[in-house]
Parts: C-alpha cells; sequence; structure tokens
C-alpha cells in the first residue's frame, strides 16, 4: 500500500489529470507503439485512430488518482476494463510495459510541472493499480478456462453458417472445431475474433457481442458492415462479409464481459435498441422468454428503415406473448415501409414516449446502440428519474462521454 504522503501527492494530480489526461494517455500510446509495436496485436485499432481508447484510459488513470486510496470504490470500473483485458489475452507481462511508457508520458506532457515526487508517487501508485488489475484477471482467466466447456486465450471455431439478416448486418453462426463442448455464457456477453487479413501486418481483435441465447452448440455473433475499408473497423467488417466464407475458421475468447441481463430478478425489464445494437438485447429478450416466461418485457428497437432491420422475424416469433410488448422506431422509413406498416412510431425514442408507453417506476432498463442513441437514453431515462441502479448499458469510452 501506499504510505500517507504518496497519497496525497497523487490526489493532488487530479485537477492536472482532468486537464492533460488525453494529452498523456494520447502519448502515452504513441510511445509504447513506437517501441512495441508488437502490442498493436491486442488493441482495437479503430478505438485507437478515433481517440475512444485514449478517452477511456484518461478516464481509467483520473478515477484511480481520485480513488487510490479507495480503489474498492472502483471495483466495477476495474472488473468492467479487466473483463475486456481478459478477452483480448492481457497478461502480467504486459504491465510493466504500460506502467514504464504511461510514465514516460507524463514527464513529457507535465515536462517542469512532474517532479521528481509526483513521478516517484505516480511509479509506486501505478504498481498497486497494475497488482489490482492482475489479481482480479487472474481470477477471470482461472473462472474462464476451469468452466464446463472453458478454455484459456484463443480457439478455433469453424464458421458453420452465414446469414444475411438485412443490407447491413450479417450473422456468423460459430461451431468449435472437433465438434468439442462450448462455455456458457450469460446474455448480453461478448467474445472477442482474433482475424489475420491478408497482407494486413498486424493481427486485428474485434469484440461482438452473441446475439442467441445461452445453452447452445454453437455462437452466434451478427456483424454490421461498415462504410468503407480505410478504417479499420470498415476493413475488418467487409472482410467479414465478403472475404469470410463457410467453413472457415475465427479464433474466438470464451465469452466475457459485465452487460448482462439479471435473470434473478424478476421486475419488469426494458431493452432499448438502436441499429446494430440490438444484438445483445435479441439474447436477453429469447432469454427472458426462454426461462423466465412471465416476467414483462418492453423491446424498443430504432433503425433507419426496413433494410437495414436485422432479426425482425426473431423478435416478432418470441413476442408473441401477452408479457411482450415489441415497438419499432423508423427514423427515414420508405415508402414501401409506410405502405406495409413496417414500423410502430417515425422518428426517434424522447422521453415523453418512453414516460407514456413504458413502466418507469419499476422496470430495469438496458440499452445499446450508437453513440447519438446512447446519450439520448441515457439522458432521457436520468430526467426521469431512473434510478442509477436500474440503468445498465454497453458502451465503450467515459461514462462521462453519455452525459456530455
Amino acid at each position: 500500500m501506499l504510505d500517507q504522503q504518496r497519497i496525497d501527492i497523487v490526489k493532488s494530480t487530479v485537477p492536472v489529470l482532468e486537464q492533460y489526461g488525453e494529452k498523456i494517455t494520447t502519448r502515452f500510446y504513441e510511445l509504447m507503439f513506437g517501441a512495441h509495436p508488437e502490442l498493436l496485436n491486442i488493441f482495437n485499432h479503430a478505438n485507437q485512430k478515433q481517440g475512444r481508447q485514449q478517452r477511456a484510459l484518461a478516464n481509467a488513470v483520473y478515477s484511480a488518482a481520485m480513488y487510490i486510496d479507495s480503489l474498492e470504490t472502483i471495483l466495477p470500473v476495474v472488473k468492467n476494463i479487466a473483463q475486456k483485458h481478459r478477452s483480448l489475452g492481457i497478461k502480467p507481462e504486459h504491465y510493466p510495459i504500460v506502467g514504464k511508457y504511461l510514465i514516460l508520458a507524463i514527464k513529457d506532457v507535465l515536462g517542469d510541472k512532474a517532479t521528481d515526487d509526483i513521478i516517484d508517487a505516480w511509479t509506486e501508485a501505478y504498481g498497486v493499480i497494475a497488482d489490482a488489475f492482475i489479481s482480479i484477471e487472474a481470477e477471470m482467466y482461472s473462472e474462464a478456462a476451469g468452466q464446463k466447456g472453458g478454455w484459456d486465450g484463443f480457439r478455433g471455431f469453424i464458421v458453420d453458417r452465414k446469414v444475411e439478416e438485412s443490407g447491413v448486418i450479417t450473422s456468423f453462426y460459430l461451431k468449435p472445431e472437433e465438434n468439442r463442448e462450448i462455455a456458457d455464457f450469460q446474455p448480453g456477453q461478448y467474445i472477442s475474433v482474433k482475424l489475420e487479413i491478408p497482407g494486413e501486418e498486424f493481427t486485428h481483435i474485434r469484440q461482438y457481442s452473441l446475439s442467441d441465447t445461452p445453452g447452445k452448440n454453437y455462437y452466434r455473433i451478427s456483424v454490421k458492415r461498415e462504410a468503407g475499408t480505410e478504417n479499420p473497423d470498415g476493413k475488418v467488417s467487409n472482410y467479414l462479409h465478403t472475404q469470410l466464407k463457410e467453413g472457415d475458421v475465427l479464433h474466438v475468447s470464451a465469452p466475457a464481459g459485465d452487460f448482462v441481463l439479471d435473470v434473478q430478478k424478476e421486475t419488469p425489464v426494458v431493452l432499448l435498441s438502436g441499429g446494430v445494437g440490438l444484438t445483445p438485447m435479441i439474447s436477453m429478450l429469447k432469454t427472458v422468454a426462454e426461462v423466465q416466461p412471465e416476467r414483462k418485457v418492453t423491446f424498443i428497437h430504432a433503425a433507419q428503415n426496413s433494410s437495414v432491420h436485422a432479426l425482425r422475424e426473431e423478435v416478432e416469433l418470441t413476442a408473441d406473448r401477452e408479457t411482450i410488448k415489441s415497438y419499432v422506431f423508423y427514423d427515414s422509413p420508405t415508402n414501401d415501409d409506410r405502405k406495409n406498416q413496417a414500423f410502430d412510431v417515425e422518428g426517434y425514442v424522447t422521453k415523453e414516449w418512453l414516460k407514456e408507453n413504458v413502466d418507469i417506476q419499476d422496470a430495469d432498463f438496458y440499452f445499446c446502440g450508437p453513440v447519438p442513441f446512447m446519450k439520448a437514453i441515457y439522458r432521457a431515462l436520468q430526467e426521469l428519474g431512473v434510478t442509477e441502479e436500474r440503468v445498465h448499458f454497453e458502451f465503450f469510452g467515459p461514462k462521462g462521454d453519455l452525459e456530455a
């Protein structure tokens, strides 16, 4: 543990980190990847390019400084990050490398403000933080490998089926090589997929939500094809859509993630999705229908129109019961959509609509989708007085990005 003097020094840097956090983390990645380009294999290149990784790390460092004397306060955040680390294959030997270049980045950005006392305190503080992550991740690795059908690292899965769900979303049914047993998962979790694209220098790893129910002999992911191949997300998703064939092999991590449906509760549940954000919601919806048939569910999906609306028939089949209500929002419906009454509401999901149509007082809310959708839903729920413990979301980046 840190002594009180070093705790005080670290906490005194909180205002500085608030001001310079992203500059520090941006410089950190530049320094680390410059010296260790092999680590690019375990980082999402799109998140790097778009600044999401830098913001997320800056937020984590800021929180660690603020709560350095009570890290248990931010344990949920630590566990969320540790879940991602476990699914990516982050190991204890990576932490000294990260620590070295984080301290160098602090020195580089802060210059003379980074006194010897500050650097010494932060070096020791990083050791404490790293130990916390390593300890939690060790438990997660052990649990992933030790569970029935579980494994450590990445395992080969055959693309058993490839199904076009809409103009932009395709599902991939993945079965393990040698038809061996696979680990169970909780609705809402994801897997990491490791992909080597011919002609690419680095391996790509992407995390995709599991879009079917647990208990099957396969995993299903439903991937949106991003526009353009010049950005990393487009490069990977286009390869999956256009090059990956049935019979090909993908290497996959054991399921991970703490954005999961609580099937121990019996309260009403509201599932809100935008675009491809419906993938974990489909898993949650179908799971409730199977294991909690008496639980009330409201399923709300927002899309541009029917051409990009995936997995609609699955929702309609699942929602064919009194306890489940389903609503479709199109913000740009086609003439055929209007003619065929393919949607319930034209426009966006609003606070006023939620107040009138869902159980605000008792329900638990789960949502996932594009950032603007997430911000709008998060803000609406806050203004409607929904308490934090009833709000659950899957989002890459600092929570503050939703509040902004």
